[in-house]
Formats: C-alpha cells, structure tokens, sequence
C-alpha cells in the first residue's frame, strides 16, 4: 500500500511540474490576407521563388519562359489569367506545369496571398 501511494504521489509531483500549454509551446500560425498588398507581400514571394537570378522569369529567363516577374507589368499580364493559380497550386490536370519549377510547392499562405491579390485584380498597391 505505502509503495502505491508512493507511486502516485510521485505520478502527481512529476506530472505537476509540467504546466506549459499546448498554445504556448506550438503556436498557430495564421495567415492573413485581409489586406495583401503587391509590394509588400507579392514581390516578396516572386523575388524568393519566381523571378530569382537565373530563374525562369528573371529579365533574362523571361527570353525563354515568355514571362518576366521583375516587374509589375510582367506579373500583371499573367495575373490576369487563371493559370497562375493553378500553376502554383499544382494542379497539373489544368494543362500547366507546377510551379516553381523543379522546386519545392509554395507555403499555402504564400499561394492564398496570390491567390487573394489575383482575385483582387492584382493592384499595384
């Protein structure tokens, strides 16, 4: 009896020391795009994925891929068609390739802002 009670008397200490919650230790990270604006979050994600030096559509990529992500007007004239989308969304179903190419598949917040800016009409804001 005494080494039972030892035993949950011990359960009850060691198990008290622990008082962190599970918020504290792994917080939600949480996306916003409320408000998603081009130079502050687009290009942000172009420059890091898309329109790297000696990437597809750099300047000097945009020879070959048709398409020049360096500037505003180059990704205003993609974002008006929905295969932006479904490129970095990865839907190979659509006809188009996944992007970024021969990379790793964007954060979904990364493609929700995107997404939500293209939606927007892509302002130059």
């Amino acid at each position: 009896m005494k080494k039972m009670i030892l035993i949950v008397g011990l359960f009850l200490l060691l198990g008290s020391c622990y008082n962190d919650k599970y918020s504290t230790l792994f917080p939600t990270v949480v996306c916003d795009t409320s408000n998603v604006s081009y130079s502050k979050d687009i290009v942000p994600i172009l420059n890091a994925n898309c329109a790297i030096s000696g990437g597809c559509h750099d300047a000097a990529g945009a020879l070959i891929s048709g398409h020049d992500y360096t500037t505003y007007a180059g990704i205003k004239a993609v974002a008006s068609y929905d295969f932006i989308i479904t490129d970095i969304n990865w839907i190979p179903e659509a006809g188009h390739n996944s992007m970024p190419k021969n990379g790793l598949k964007l954060p979904d917040c990364d493609i929700d802002k995107i997404t939500r800016w293209v939606n927007e009409g892509a302002p130059d804001n």
